[in-house]
């Protein structure tokens, strides 16, 4: 057996050792995909829940932009019983809000600088005596 009948085995070898070559690479490439797609998707989570922070943020501070003008509103109708004129787009902590006095019933609907929208409203009974007019909230609603 000469030095030709080694050939044979040698691109055997040659052959065996790409192929385990190209099934570790393909295995590799496999791995860095799944990792790749676990990485995207959490940080599409995280994407989502920065948003939904901020939703309820901005949300929570309109409704407190809202209350604002609702006690800004009872203030003066304490002060002055006959009182309708309401507000409109006053100035408050960054947004503004908007109040409208029909007859029992006092609204008032904020607006952030982020743009959120909130109203509250409120039901109320005017009682009579003294220099300051009492007044009993019956209802109060939120994003009615």
């Amino acid at each position: 057996m000469g030095p030709c009948s080694s050939i044979p085995n040698n691109r055997s070898s040659i052959i065996n050792h790409q192929w385990e070559a190209g099934s570790v690479l393909l295995v590799v490439v496999l791995l860095v995909a799944l990792l790749a797609a676990v990485v995207m998707g959490y940080l599409q989570v995280n994407t989502e829940e920065i948003q939904l922070v901020r939703n309820h943020a901005g949300g929570a501070e309109a409704v407190a932009i809202a209350e604002a003008g609702l006690n800004d509103a009872l203030a003066q109708l304490r002060r002055e019983p006959g009182w309708s004129a309401g507000y409109d787009r006053k100035p408050f902590g960054g947004g503004s809000y908007t109040v409208v006095v029909d007859g029992s019933t006092v609204t008032s609907t904020a607006l952030t600088a982020h743009g959120f929208v909130a109203k509250v409203q409120a039901e109320i009974t005017r009682g009579t005596g003294g220099s300051v007019a009492r007044l009993e909230v019956s209802k109060w609603r939120i994003n009615p």
